[in-house]
């Protein structure tokens, strides 16, 4: 075989290679999560001086970006809404759960406790 031939044969095998890499990769991906935390505030001004800061801080340093954080709340179909909602994007679920269980995170929730009440939850996403 000439040699030509034999560089051409090893380029298409290396572009094969790579090609079932890159799909095993990409199979292997986890999913993002979305946590969404529904909030009853009763003492606004110190739920944003006191609270907020400190649970804000250790939300981003654990990989959380705000996507919704207090805006307008409206109902569509169901119960109204609560007075205050949050959604934060995580990189997968664990990554969720590992940030709201930490301790920068619960040390802070022991003053948002004083100034509401929290529900929260997580959604997995769908694959990228």
């Amino acid at each position: 075989m000439q040699t030509k031939y034999k560089i051409a044969l090893a380029m298409l095998a290396s572009a094969g290679l790579g090609a079932a890499a890159i799909q095993g990769l990409h199979a292997q991906a986890k999913a993002p999560a979305y946590v969404v935390v529904e909030i009853d505030v009763s003492n606004q001004d110190a739920f944003l001086k006191e609270y907020a800061p400190i649970a804000g801080k250790a939300i981003t340093a654990g990989g959380g970006k705000y996507l919704a954080r207090g805006g307008k709340n409206v109902s569509i179909d169901g119960a109204p809404p609560p007075a205050r909602t949050v959604v934060i994007a995580f990189d997968n679920m664990e990554q969720a759960q590992a940030t709201f269980a930490s301790a920068a995170y619960r040390d802070g929730r022991k003053t948002g406790d004083k100034y509401a009440k929290f529900r929260i939850w997580a959604v997995e996403g769908l694959a990228k």
